[in-house]
């Protein structure tokens, strides 16, 4: 396996499961293979509508390890709720990714619904007690 670094898109209040970045892919793929096909039309030439068929195999390919991700999160969800809200908080890594490396969802732009969004439904999520970010902590920054 590659060491290589990663972008990871940050999402204030959740810790992304790796089922955003196959389906990320899969519209990128999505995207190749309708321009190859409009490419195709545009020209006739067969090389673009063979790539377009490959690429739609690869589209395929990817849909499917979506749902096997999909499915893994929602079994996560039923089986184990509280390991679900531990890993969507960012506390601890998905069940099915890899711990090494894993630093904590950054905390420190998050804001309340209830006191920063005068959301007075959610009075039962007031996060502002939270202590300070520790994906921060960790990295050694002072958190925001």
């Amino acid at each position: 396996m590659s060491e290589d670094a990663v972008y990871v898109r940050g999402v204030t209040g959740i810790q992304l499961h790796h089922v955003t970045d196959i389906q990320d892919a899969g519209r990128f793929l999505g995207n190749a293979v309708m321009a190859m096909r409009a490419a195709f039309v545009r020209t006739g030439d067969e090389r673009y509508s063979t790539l377009s068929a490959q690429v739609n195999e690869l589209l395929a390919q990817v849909r499917g390890l979506e749902n096997a991700a999909r499915a893994n999160l929602h079994a996560l969800h039923s089986t184990d709720p509280e390991r679900f809200v531990r890993c969507r908080e960012g506390d601890e890594p998905w069940p099915d990714e890899i711990e090494a490396g894993f630093i904590p969802r950054h905390t420190c732009r998050d804001t309340c619904l209830y006191h920063d969004h005068d959301v007075l439904d959610a009075i039962t999520q007031c996060i502002c007690g939270r202590p300070p970010c520790r994906a921060c902590v960790i990295g050694g920054e002072p958190a925001a």
